[in-house]
């Protein structure tokens, strides 16, 4: 389970399988996800054998309410007491430490794993909302994409998202570009391994589409917002948080494109969990975000 699984995925023998539950943000596979949680509970509560814990989930706001209860359903079946649901940007928003209760409106873009949520939030609630599944695991598969046409080269999707962490950028040209990257895979044409040495201009090319549906994204909830609260968010800005924010260059890509501030959130990799945790110890006053 976890970082232990993630090493294995494409290096596994034939009698064991590393299992992806989650995908584009909701559950693919009921009975790993309610197994995946099991763990989880058993972690934290490493002497009780019958700890029923409450749990808070995130849950992405384009989700529909079927996938929203069978979110719940696992983890009830895990054995939790009670299950509530927190929307993915709003938890990214207390963790980035934005005032989401007061009446100034905060926009935040939470590109995660599986999609990408883009949020206006005042008074402790989502005025308008963007939701898509282009986010870091689309990345690694355009970078896939990318190595298999322009270098007839193979690689699976780990070293895909090594390659995005190490030299991912948005931008073709950066004040401190980093160093050009070493990449091991199968040659096409041979079968052979090889190597090849990839630089960060060439990832921006290859995320280049994916990104720019991110911008559009964010572009069209600007559009929705009220005019009240533009006011607020061209004070303010734009508030970036999930892994997808670590991508050099892309604060100034979305900064050049609406023409507004755009900030980076502090950690903003553990934004959404830091959030959900805030509001699991203060559920008394975040009670009003949360569904039963």
């Amino acid at each position: 389970v976890g970082e232990e699984a993630k090493q294995m995925l494409g290096r596994t023998p034939g009698n064991i399988t590393a299992i992806r539950p989650m995908k584009d943000g909701v559950i693919a596979d009921f009975i790993v996800t309610e197994e995946m949680i099991k763990h989880f509970i058993r972690k934290i509560h490493k002497r009780n054998a019958f700890a029923n814990p409450r749990i808070i989930i995130c849950v992405p706001t384009g989700s529909t309410p079927v996938e929203r209860r069978a979110i719940q359903e696992a983890g009830y079946a895990a054995g939790a007491r009670k299950v509530q649901l927190i929307e993915e940007p709003v938890a990214a928003a207390i963790g980035a430490g934005l005032p989401i209760s007061e009446p100034q409106a905060s926009m935040i873009v939470d590109i995660g794993g599986g999609t990408t949520e883009i949020a206006i939030i005042a008074l402790g609630g989502i005025v308008c909302d963007e939701s898509i599944r282009v986010a870091g695991d689309e990345f690694n598969l355009d970078i896939l994409e990318y190595m298999r046409r322009e270098h007839n080269l193979l690689i699976g999707e780990r070293t895909a998202e090594k390659i995005k962490i190490h030299i991912g950028s948005a931008l073709q040209e950066l004040d401190t570009p980093p160093e050009d990257y070493a990449v091991f895979g199968r040659d096409l044409m041979t079968g052979i391994p090889k190597q090849i040495i990839v630089s960060y201009s060439e990832i921006a090319r290859a995320l280049d589409k994916s990104i720019m549906k991110v911008e559009e994204a964010v572009l069209r909830a600007l559009e929705q917002s009220p005019p009240e609260l533009s006011a607020d968010i061209l004070t303010n800005g734009i508030w970036l948080t999930g892994g997808g924010a670590l991508l050099r260059g892309l604060d100034k890509r979305i900064a050049a494109k609406t023409k507004l501030k755009v900030h980076i959130a502090e950690d903003p990799l553990r934004a959404v969990v830091r959030g959900t945790g805030t509001a699991l110890k203060n559920i008394g006053r975040f009670k009003f975000l949360m569904t039963a």
